[in-house]
């Protein structure tokens, strides 16, 4: 009896069949304790998005938001107005980073000390106010106190 000889397989693939799903189609991870607000924006939409109410903030001292937007942007504020608080050269090119206006950080490190020095944390209120007309989105009313 003649025995057969096997050779060893190489770089063989699996067919592709119905039931295989694409890489992009798998489920994704669950987000458990994952805090950031994602405001279904992409990341980089969101950064820009927080950047420019934060700067609206700051220059008008009150801005009109949804709730979702406001709650997000109050922890920005507080740590621009902690940088100016600090007023380094280091906080201050942290802040030049962040904010649109070079200007209005000039002015935000200029009166920060003077206004919110004896006060650690906290420095914006949100209050609710009536929901949107258009698609009745809980809005709120964002305000440096």
């Amino acid at each position: 009896m003649k025995k057969f000889s096997r050779s060893p397989i190489t770089n063989y693939q699996l067919p592709i069949t119905n039931y295989q799903l694409p890489i992009t189609k798998l489920p994704t991870t669950m987000r458990h304790r994952c805090r950031v607000p994602q405001l279904s924006k992409p990341a980089d939409q969101r950064r820009a998005l927080l950047r420019s109410l934060t700067t609206e903030l700051i220059r008008h001292g009150k801005i009109t938001t949804t709730l979702a937007r406001a709650k997000a942007l109050r922890s920005e504020a507080d740590r621009m107005i902690t940088l100016a608080k600090d007023g380094s050269l280091a906080a201050r090119r942290q802040a030049m980073g962040y904010i649109y206006d070079k200007q209005l950080v000039h002015a935000l490190f200029e009166a920060a000390k003077e206004r919110y020095g004896s006060r650690n944390g906290g420095y914006t209120r949100v209050v609710r106010t009536v929901p949107r007309q258009g698609d009745n989105s809980e809005m709120a009313i964002v305000e440096l106190v």
